[in-house]
């Protein structure tokens, strides 16, 4: 009797052991684990690149989303001249400053024209923030917290001139004759103030700077799947 070939499954690629143009091919092939292994690579760069032109989180989703979706779609149009996160960069680039050009020609027609019945009304353009907007009265409590933390840590002479001269705004001879020292004592004594201020302030937002945006987790396998789900509809993935 002869024995029939046995056939190992060798199971799916190690998607993170392929080349990028290896990734690049299997995702025009429509390979949905190689369009999930590019975003996974991509998304934190991207995301914080939206974000820091749209300054919202919820449409720099919106934004990584939308690219992905255009760069998949004409995807034969990358030609490996450059990185595909470079190239993805650009495109959320595009798409952002896109959304921008248009969030400020949306104004409201109809609030420009109540406007213009109401002395002093100012419009507010979509996406703005208001001025009691919860999240930036957050923001600017905790920023102000830093910087008190940081000039209770300054020596008192120095405080007292960056309080004076910064924070009440008064003049140079003004703050001479309140602390009874002369005028170039006030401004060798901000200039103290202001770089040791900064060396603080740099130092404790230091180890935050490389956290700020983050795009990991649940929020990455989200739109991970939400472009597979989009690139599947469309018939370009598997």
């Amino acid at each position: 009797m002869t024995a029939q070939p046995h056939h190992l499954d060798m199971g799916a690629p190690d998607m993170a052991a392929l080349s990028e143009v290896e990734l690049v091919g299997r995702a025009r092939g429509g390979d949905a684990a190689a369009f999930r292994a590019i975003m996974q690579a991509s998304n934190q760069r991207l995301f914080r690149t939206a974000r820091s032109i749209v300054r919202d989180e919820s449409e720099a989703e919106d934004v990584v989303q939308e690219a992905y979706a255009k760069a998949f779609q004409h995807l034969d149009g990358f030609r490996g001249e450059a990185r595909i996160l470079t190239w993805l960069t650009r495109i959320v680039v595009n798409e952002a400053r896109g959304r921008l050009r248009k969030r400020r020609t949306m104004v409201d027609l109809s609030a420009i024209e109540q406007a213009q019945g109401e002395a002093g009304r100012v419009v507010m353009f979509p996406g703005a923030l208001a001025a009691g907007d919860p999240e930036r009265e957050a923001a600017r409590a905790e920023m102000r917290r830093l910087l008190e933390r940081a000039l209770d840590g300054l020596p008192e002479p120095l405080r007292l001139v960056f309080i004076l001269r910064e924070i009440e705004d008064c003049s140079v001879a003004e703050t001479a004759q309140a602390l009874g020292v002369r005028a170039e004592t006030v401004k060798t004594r901000l200039h103290r103030a202001r770089r040791q201020l900064r060396r603080t302030l740099d130092a404790q937002l230091a180890a935050a700077v490389t956290e700020a945006f983050p795009f990991l987790g649940a929020r990455c396998a989200r739109i991970t799947e939400a472009v597979v789900a989009r690139l599947r509809a469309a018939g370009l993935a598997a």
